[in-house]
């Protein structure tokens, strides 16, 4: 049998140990500032039934969810035959396919809450830290499978939470060590307005999809999409002063009431646009800076409110989080009219923000704090009580195995980045006075393992 060359499916990776330390710094620190605004960890499976989530993030979103293959004689189970095989694939692969993996994690959670209704406490605020998979094209910040951070909050329509949201992505990313990036806020209210006072609300999807593009495609082509989507040059010329709104952000929400005059849904999003700024005055944000961009759309069907973009100004790179309010996400699932909002933070993304920015501290990194190095089996009989002692204080230990040169020893020390090493010798064990070595400074003195406790306690 022929060897198989050892690889992993496109679009995903494999991590190293040094990756994961960098990767469950961020989770850590996302995490820990979930929990400070009083959001509680779930999981759900990582395979959803195909009808949860198929319908619920629009016809491209359609196409990107990997399906799972019926175990077992799938053409016999369905009872197939060449007719439906060759013919109609949208319902062969309904039949063949019961079962597909998340594409995010706010589907599963609505999902969850509808089926757990009894037993939560509303408002329910949770947090999930979960990878999901999407069958989209590979690049660069774009993969099969990554991770999301996600706080929702369900059965609050209180527009604090938005706030929060802000204050979250603010306090997370400063502690990560980011100091220039935007949090943009829009509302999907004033984007119906818009599409309202054109005379076309039942285009309102085909006009975000449009407008979200500006940034990839630029006006001409989202003009040119515009006009393909069924708009003409007539409501072009009139969307195309909001789009391009320039100003302070009280400038900006006053033009848009003159614009939106006749719309009272688009004014309802400016109403709400106007509490969210006004909960932001009693804070303090860190390093973000929060503009309004009526032409951020996030593409996805279910937003009905707020809308949220978090996007580096340091590193060349897409959003690196995003969400918004959604007012009856749960009503696909028989629960009307629980109103919802959630954010989400892109782990792989800003794991790639803070690679090229040199973000990651060298704490991250250490796994071990100290390296016992012995020079033979004796040696080895007289560190075992010694590691113990240690690993009871809470100080990592490792043991390195007997026989192996001293040199040998240090360098893999040095490798794994261990601050600190003990050298057991003969001398060690008569004195019982062990030499304790800083190994970023060279500095080394013999103490009691007491002794080190105290020095690595400091």
């Amino acid at each position: 049998m022929a060897s198989v060359k050892p690889s992993v499916p496109k679009g995903t990776r494999d991590f190293s140990p040094a990756e994961m330390a960098k990767r469950n710094h961020i989770f850590d620190t996302i995490k820990s500032v979930f929990r400070k605004y009083g959001y509680q960890q779930i999981e759900t499976p990582a395979m959803e039934k195909a009808e949860t989530l198929l319908g619920k993030y629009g016809e491209e979103g359609d196409k990107l969810i990997f399906k799972i293959l019926n175990s077992g004689d799938f053409i016999t189970d369905a009872k197939l035959n060449a007719e439906n095989i060759n013919f109609n694939y949208k319902k062969l692969s309904t039949q063949i396919s019961e079962k597909a993996l998340r594409y995010d994690l706010t589907v599963p959670f609505a999902r969850y809450v509808v089926q757990h209704q009894n037993d939560i406490t509303f408002p329910f605020k949770r947090f999930q830290v979960q990878p999901v998979w999407r069958a989209d094209r590979p690049q660069k910040g774009r993969y099969r499978e990554f991770y999301q951070c996600d706080a929702d909050v369900v059965g609050s329509d209180s527009l604090l939470n938005e706030a929060e949201f802000i204050l979250i992505y603010d306090e997370a990313l400063s502690q990560l060590g980011l100091k220039d990036f935007s949090i943009k806020i829009n509302n999907r209210k004033i984007l119906g307005g818009i599409a309202e006072i054109i005379g076309k609300p039942e285009l309102i999807v085909d006009m975000t999809v449009a407008i979200d593009k500006l940034d990839k495609i630029g006006l001409e082509g989202v003009t040119k999409e515009l006009l393909e989507r069924g708009f003409t040059d007539a409501d072009i010329a009139q969307l195309q002063p909001v789009i391009l709104l320039q100003g302070t952000t009280e400038e900006k929400l006053a033009e848009l009431k003159q614009v939106l005059a006749t719309s009272p849904t688009g004014l309802k999003g400016i109403e709400e646009l106007e509490a969210v700024f006004a909960y932001l005055k009693y804070f303090k944000t860190q390093r973000a800076t929060v503009e309004l961009d009526i032409t951020l759309a996030r593409g996805l069907n279910y937003y009905t409110g707020a809308i949220f973009e978090v996007k580096t100004n340091e590193v060349k790179m897409g959003s690196i989080g995003g969400g918004g309010r959604y007012d009856d996400l749960t009503g696909m699932f028989g629960l009307k009219g629980l109103t919802g909002a959630g954010i989400s933070f892109g782990a792989d993304r800003i794991y790639d923000v803070l690679e090229e920015l040199n973000l990651f501290p060298e704490t991250a990194l250490q796994t071990t704090q100290v390296l016992i190095c012995c020079f033979d089996k004796e040696g080895e009989q007289f560190a075992l009580p010694v590691m113990q002692q240690l690993r009871i204080e809470q100080v990592s230990t490792e043991l390195y195995p007997a026989g192996a040169k001293i040199k040998k020893q240090l360098d893999y020390a040095n490798s794994k980045q261990i601050p600190f090493t003990i050298v057991i010798g003969s001398e060690e064990m008569q004195s019982g006075l062990l030499t304790f070595k800083n190994m970023q400074t060279g500095q080394q003195e013999k103490l009691t393992a007491e002794q080190i406790v105290a020095v690595l306690a400091e």
